[in-house]
Formats: structure tokens, sequence, C-alpha cells
């Protein structure tokens, strides 16, 4: 019997999708999203209706008892209805669900939105048993339509996305990650309405493995979108291409920071006081927001669109990244600098270009931009560790739609080197017999110094050796961190560097008269595999650089005996190159990698497997010294 014919029988269905499913602990049978757009008095309403039931197919499955749907105060709930249907005498009976629980999506965060999650627990379930639940809710803008992803953690049967329109409305669609055009589409005419649909049956599970670039990019979905409406029979325009999106958040930022704010002014006055240049000027600008303004991300309604006022947000000393951009440009025009605005942008996580996709799905983020002499400084203070000149790793990349009053433009971020966000690492090592001792100097530069420092934080005492020392550690878990030091911790535009001491026992291993020492007591991307059967490509945070020079000092009464051969690979993935060196009683083993793309996508699993294994061959290569 077909998959798709099981989903029509609910009485007996559950044995026969036993045999199609014997290792899955829930099936969904059906997962349907039903938009109804149309004018009434006078006003676009969108409708949206989402029916939702699955099956449980094992006593595993019945820990998941929970549901969850979210709405906001653009997105009204307007009714719901859920209820489990179990087997009883060998008819079906609903059970009302009638625990539930309303909460904030993200609680425990510095997103603070006025989202709310609706959490359902259905009762008396049971293998076979099904899950249901029918929301229905109103986007009061026609501009915030959400995506519709054919896609679940378990195995779907049937997942479909319905559009009814009045004739007078038009829409658009964009469908993403559906190469062999499985997603079936239909439109008809019923009752002087157009019905759009489409649908993907049977659908695999998602695999959603670590390191993944964001479900947006491989996994099959669809944006819909009202171009235009007709009220008296004229024409209201909505979304149609990057001047009407455009158009739309201009709306929300066409009157920001129209009245001059003394406070802000003289602050920026003060702090820009001697500096002579535009670029000197919007430095200081930028790290003084950093260091006063706490990034705290606000999102209620409209307000998750439309920035706050300078004067305001200087007063609260918090704001999110609208608000951010808002004081930045505010403070560069007090300074005199007319070339920073407003830019809009989408983080790495969302897949499209703005001529992809010229909707509000396309970005999500807000950021300054200053225009220095045809050089774009992306402005993102939400990382308050990124120093000046570097945009923020998560918008590497990415398309900044930027504002200039009437107009736009469109500029591409760079994608930073891993040069420019290299570690340094120096390290002299001293032996004895089988112990060794040492002193290293370490040093992050760019993302690697942005990244590693919010995790240490502000912690002290115990808790920041522990991390110093988990930040060093070489060699093995015997590693004992003597004594550290940091530089650099406040200082932005220069490397944080860590500076230790260290002893190792047992590392060096004796025989009889030679002293066998692996020099490579770090050892870069040995750890990270992808697994033949990974299906998402593997995303990098930034692209990185290790340049290690470890300087081993030869104990008096003995020599070398064996230097480990040179060695080097550079490919479309990764570039590196390890040199051993004798000179003047010191062997010196020089490691330098540079990965080269951000993305290894699944046509570069053969090449990055390969590329790790050789790594792993040169990291096993041994020093062998003898007794004299």
């Amino acid at each position: 019997m077909a998959i798709t014919a099981l989903a029509q029988e609910k009485q007996g269905a559950f044995a026969e999708y036993k045999k199609v499913y014997p290792n899955v602990n829930e099936l969904v049978i059906s997962d349907k999203n039903t938009y109804d757009i149309f004018v009434e008095d006078k006003k676009l309403r969108v409708l949206r209706n989402n029916y939702y039931e699955s099956m449980i197919m094992s006593q595993n499955g019945i820990q998941n008892n929970e549901e969850s749907f979210s709405y906001s105060e653009l997105v009204k709930l307007n009714e719901f209805e859920a209820y489990s249907i179990v087997n009883d005498k060998g008819k079906d009976r609903k059970i009302k669900v009638t625990q539930t629980n309303e909460k904030q999506s993200r609680q425990n965060s510095v997103f603070h939105d006025d989202v709310k999650q609706r959490q359902l627990i259905f009762p008396n379930l049971e293998a076979g048993a099904r899950k249901v639940y029918s929301v229905e809710t109103e986007f009061l803008d026609p501009f915030l339509l959400q995506s519709y992803v054919f896609g679940s953690s378990f195995p779907m049967l049937n997942s479909t996305l319905e559009v009814r329109t009045d004739k007078d409305v038009t829409i658009g669609y964009r469908v993403f990650n559906d190469p062999d055009n499985s997603i079936i589409f239909s439109k008809t005419e019923k009752k002087g309405k157009y019905i759009y649909t489409w649908t993907l049956k049977d659908v695999k599970a998602v695999k959603f493995e670590p390191g993944n670039p964001g479900f947006r990019h491989f996994i099959p979905h669809i944006n819909v979108y009202v171009k235009d409406y007709k009220v008296d029979s004229k024409k209201v325009e909505v979304l149609d291409n990057t001047e009407k999106l455009y158009d739309y958040y201009k709306s929300f930022t066409k009157n920001l920071n129209r009245t001059e704010d003394a406070e802000l002014k003289a602050i920026t006055k003060e702090i820009t006081a001697g500096l002579t240049t535009d670029r000197e000027k919007v430095k200081k600008i930028f790290y003084w927001v950093k260091d006063n303004i706490k990034y705290i991300a606000f999102e209620n309604g409209y307000e998750g669109f439309i920035p706050r006022e300078a004067a305001l947000v200087c007063k609260r000393k918090f704001g999110d990244c609208k608000d951010m951009a808002s004081i930045i440009s505010a403070m560069a025009n007090y300074a005199g600098v007319k070339d920073v605005t407003v830019s809009w942008i989408g983080t790495r996580d969302i897949p499209y270009s703005y001529e992809e996709l010229a909707t509000p799905a396309v970005d999500n983020h807000m950021i300054a931009v200053f225009n220095d002499n045809g050089n774009y400084v992306f402005l993102d203070a939400t990382d308050r560790e990124t120093r000046y000149g570097l945009p923020t790793s998560f918008i590497q990349g990415k398309e900044a739609l930027m504002s200039n009053g009437d107009t736009y433009k469109i500029i591409q971020v760079p994608v930073v080197s891993g040069e420019d966000n290299a570690t340094h690492e120096v390290v002299d090592l001293t032996l004895d017999k089988e112990k060794i001792t040492g002193s290293g100097s370490l040093n992050f530069y760019g993302f690697s110094r942005s990244h590693i420092l919010p995790q240490i934080g502000d912690a002290s005492g115990k808790t920041r050796f522990e991390m110093i020392k988990s930040l060093v550690l070489l060699g093995s878990n015997k590693f004992m961190l003597k004594e550290y030091n940091e530089a650099n911790v406040a200082d932005r535009d220069k490397p944080y560097q860590v500076n230790f001491s260290f002893e190792l026992e047992d590392y060096a291993i004796q025989v009889d008269k030679e002293l066998y020492i692996n020099l490579f007591m770090d050892r870069a991307y040995e750890k990270l595999t992808l697994e033949p059967d990974r299906v998402t490509a593997y995303e990098m945070d930034f692209l990185s650089a290790y340049n290690t020079t470890y300087n081993l000092k030869i104990p008096q009464n003995y020599s070398v005996k064996y230097l480990p051969e040179n060695f080097s690979l550079d490919n479309a993935l990764m570039k590196a190159d390890f040199t051993y060196a004798n000179k003047a009683g010191v062997v010196s083993l020089n490691a330098k990698i540079q990965v080269k793309k951000l993305l290894i996508e699944k046509a570069d699993f053969a090449l990055w497997t390969d590329t790790v294994k050789q790594l792993k061959n040169a990291y096993t290569q041994t020093l062998i010294l003898t007794e004299k």
C-alpha cells in the first residue's frame, strides 16, 4: 500500500504505518497551513489556519506529549482547538486538551519580545494515538507573512501550504531548496477566489546536524507575499521588489532623530574633541556606544522595526540593534560626519539576497554604515568586542540595504580573511627526562579575540584560572598551568594576549638512551571530521589562521637523531605548512594553518576528509633525541 494512501485511513492505519516506519517514535500525518487573503471594509485581511496531526508510533513517542504554537501583537491569536484521538473499543475517541500554558518565546535571554508560545499538553497518549490541533491567527500587517517549511524532526506524510485570495489580490512567492521540483503546485478557481496549493508528500525527517548553516539553507520552504490588492478599483501596492521593501522600511525611519538632543550632542562633542578626521570621530563614537549602551533586543509589535530615538537610547543606556544604529548615526551627525546611515541586513542563517526575496524575511538585523570615501565600514555595536573596521562575524558575506534618504544602496559585507582572525602562539620548552616545563605567549586577533573574550567575561579567581587553563592547555590532561597574565583585555585594537608558564609530566617517552617527543602539543582541526552520511553543509563561525612556534631546548648530553620531515598542503579548503629546524641547540617547529572557506559544502566533504587525514598523519611525526 502506498504511503500516501495510508494517510487516508485512520482505523487500522497504525499497523500499516509501523511496517513502513518501524523505528520512528512519531509520524506527522498532516501539516497544513492555509492563508485566506481578502479585502473587507476597504482593508486587507490575512487569516491563517494551521492544522497539525501526528501519530504516536512507539512507547518512547508517548513522552513527546507537548506541542506549541506562537503568536504576537502583529500576529493575533483568534482561536485554537486541540485534542488527542485514542482508540476506544475499535472507535476513535477525542479527548480535549485542557492543560495549556502561555509563556514568552524567549526566556533567560538578551532578547525580549512580545511573541507568546502556547504550550499544549496532550492527554492519554499511547502507541497509535494521535495529536491534533488547529490554530487560527490573523496577520495585522500584510508585509509580514511568514515562511512555510516542508520539514520536521519526524517524517511527514503530507505537508501543504494553501493560499486563498480574492481575485483583486495578487500574490507572489518564491520556493527554496527544491532542486528536483518535488513540491507539487496547483492554482484553481472556486467561488470567485483563486486557490494556490503547494504539497510535498512523504517527507523524510530532517536531520539537524551540528554546524549546519541554518534550516533555511537546506529545508524546502516557501515565502509567499502580497504584491498588491484593490480597494474601490484602486490598486494598493504592497511588495514586489527592493524599492517597495525600502519604502516600507523608510516609513519607520523617515522621522528618526529629527529633534536635536543637547545631552547627546554634548557627549559627542566631548568624546570627539581634538579629533580631526571623520574616521577618528566615527571610531571613537563606535567604541563609546559599545562601552556605554548595553545590548538588549526588544521586539514588541512595530518596535521590532522602528529604531528608537537616539536621545532615549542614551538616557536608558540600553537598546537593540536598531537603537545602536540610531545612536551611532545621530552621534556621527552631531560630530559633523554626514556619511553614517542606518542599514538593514540579514544574518548568515538567512540565505536570501534582496533580489531573490524583497520582503522582510530577507533581513533580521540593523546596523550603521560609514561611507569612508568609498570604503564601507560596518558599525555593528551588538558585539562589544569587535574592533573598528571589522563587521560582526554573523553578517559576513551578506548584503546591507543602506539608507540614503529617499533612495537606497545595496552593498556587500566582505568575508574577513583568516589572517585577520589569526591566533599566534610561541612556546618555549625545556625537557627534563620525560617532564616538560615551558612558557608561552598566545595572541588572539580579530574574530578570534571577539569570540574568546565574551566567553571569559568578567570571571575572576579560580573560575578565571580554569578558563585560561583550558584556553592555553597543551599536550595532555596532565598539563599544569603555573602562572598567567593577560594583556589588551580592554583594547579592541590590539590582540588579546595571554602569557603563561606550565609543567607537563610524562609527555616525552624515554626508551633506553632515546627520547621521543611530539612537538605538536595542540592539533588544530584534528577532531573536525564530517560523517560520511552527513546531509547538511558545515559552517565555520569565521575564517581562521593558526601560527604556532614550539622551541625545544635540547638537553645537555643529547643530540638530534631524527628530525621529522617538513609538511605542506594547499587546496581549496586549507593551506598548511609545518617546518622543522635544528639550530644552536634548539629544535623548532613552526606550524601554519589557514582555512579558506566559511561553508564546507557536500561537494567539499571528500576533500575535507582527505585534508584532515593528511593533518593527522603530519601530527604523528615524532622528534627523536639520543643520549651522547
